[in-house]
């Protein structure tokens, strides 16, 4: 009895080898739990914020051990000094205290992603040896932190009034399915459904399915299958595959990035759905996009808005004249790209983007963007720019970065085309799916939510069951983390 309770002890403690994810078995264990009761709880409101709260916090511990802590402290931190904002009565109190907040949030993730980055930045340029710190990076501490910050700026700005429970904000900051990888969600958007009364009609029970459904297949089938069997081999030796194989590379990791990430917020919205809540969508359609500003209308809309919100806007945004709306601009992008990782690869990566929406200003002023043989080709060529913008942000290097190109421009080898397709066509099989599928029109979509709500509950079950079955067999052995907890 003895050894059946530690093992069962040992599964529900915190490893750092095995993170808690919802590609994994422990999460659908983990998830059933929470259904069989929550409908028992959902009409009481204090109750059912309590067990939320509770199962969110379990659930960060799952995947981040003792940082759990580090959650309720940047909670309360930013819930006490919202509340004194809210309360202070001159203009230079109130800015000191934002300002608190922002120095908090700004530092404790500072100290804990960029820390050693600026070590090896300091030790690069000035020849130095200064040891590297041994420092474990929370999961999803870039995302909660500008939730918080969001929150006390919010007040700042007086488009918010503070929650009087702190309870509640725990709960905003901690609701598991957006906490590690977004989106990254408003308080102005999320706070005001904790206390409403919730109901899960057949319409939501269908949305919901389906978002579920797009996600676990988008991540479990598509972006971990190519990434194993061809495209991280491409990205760690770039030198042992010709210019075409290193292009096909390139557009799957367009698509595993997509696939991946839009992934997790599908199944992220659907799962809150399922405990009737509602997040905002965070993508919709990004390689569609014709231009580099319509590009960020799309992706990650969550950073995107809340780049333009917080850090665009309160620098001057457009008000100030077309060359400081571009240095608006670039200087947002530059530090959105850090906001990714710590590394001159995504400051790059940003720099390219800020570069991007700059031309993209110049370019649409002169409108001829706006007739239909235009904004074709404005589709294909930001496709093409976001393309291989990616591959500074996937390489482990500049020097790798570099050689990818050589290798495309220098040793394409067209001819290798279709014995490439016959030795790689499971990986080409799900490219090809994965972009037809992104670009199918909405209403098919719209369609299947329909069919949806036809079925009866014991049947979408069996659909789900099924899916999640495909799934784990197309898995590899590791369970593979998605892409944007390392953010």
């Amino acid at each position: 009895m003895k050894i059946y309770l530690d093992w069962f002890l040992n599964i529900l403690a915190y490893n750092p080898k095995q993170p808690l994810l919802f590609n994994s078995s422990f999460f659908l264990f983990f998830f059933l739990v929470i259904m069989i009761f929550y409908p028992l709880l959902a009409g009481r409101i204090k109750t059912r914020t309590w067990y939320l709260m509770l199962f969110s916090l379990y659930f960060y511990y799952k995947t981040s051990g003792v940082f759990v802590l580090l959650l309720l402290v940047t909670s309360g931190v930013n819930f006490l000094l919202g509340a004194q904002i809210h309360r202070s009565s001159t203009p230079t109190g109130r800015k000191l205290l934002m300002w608190l907040s922002v120095l908090w949030n700004l530092g404790s993730l500072g100290y804990y992603k960029y820390s050693n980055f600026l070590i090896d930045t300091i030790n690069q340029i000035a020849g130095g040896n200064l040891p590297m710190l041994d420092i474990f990076l929370p999961v999803g501490i870039s995302f909660f932190t500008f939730q918080t910050m969001s929150y006390t700026m919010d007040i700042y700005f007086r488009k918010l009034e503070p929650i009087k429970s702190f309870k509640d904000f725990v709960f905003f900051v901690s609701f598991f399915p957006q906490l590690v990888a977004g989106p990254i969600v408003r308080a102005s958007w999320f706070i005001p459904q904790i206390n409403k009364h919730l109901n899960l009609d057949k319409e939501t029970m269908a949305k919901a399915l389906t978002l579920i459904f797009a996600g676990l297949i988008k991540k479990g089938v598509i972006a971990d299958y190519i990434s194993i069997n061809f495209v991280d081999r491409v990205f760690d030796s770039p030198a042992l595959f010709s210019g075409l194989e290193n292009l096909i590379a390139v557009y799957g990791y367009g698509l595993q990035i997509y696939c991946d990430f839009s992934g997790y917020s599908d199944i992220a919205i659907g799962l809150a759905y399922l405990m009737g809540f509602e997040l905002a969508a965070n993508f919709n359609a990004p390689y569609v996009a014709s231009s580099i500003t319509d590009f960020w209308h799309r992706w990650h809309i969550s950073l995107s808005t809340w780049l333009r919100d917080y850090l665009y806007i309160p620098l001057g945004g457009n008000r100030k004249g077309k060359l400081r709306q571009y240095i608006n601009l670039f200087i947002t992008m530059l530090l959105g790209g850090l906001w990714h990782g710590a590394s001159w690869n995504f400051v790059f990566w940003g720099a390219l983007h800020g570069l991007g929406l700059m031309f993209d200003k110049v370019w649409l002023s002169l409108g001829i963007a706006k007739t239909r043989i235009m904004k074709v080709i404005g589709v294909i060529v930001t496709f093409n720019f976001v393309s291989f913008a990616w591959i500074f942000f996937r390489a482990r290097s500049f020097a790798d970065a570099g050689l990818m190109l050589t290798r495309i421009f220098t040793e394409f080898k067209a001819p290798l085309f279709t014995q490439w397709i016959v030795e790689y066509s499971p990986v080409a099989f799900l490219i090809a799916l994965g972009y037809l599928i992104h670009w199918i029109p909405k209403r098919a979509v719209s369609g299947f939510e329909k069919s949806m709500v036809k079925v009866p509950v014991y049947a979408q079950s069996i659909i789900l069951a099924l899916v999640i079955w495909v799934v784990f067999q197309a898995k590899s052995a590791d369970i593979q983390p998605f892409i944007y907890f390392q953010f």
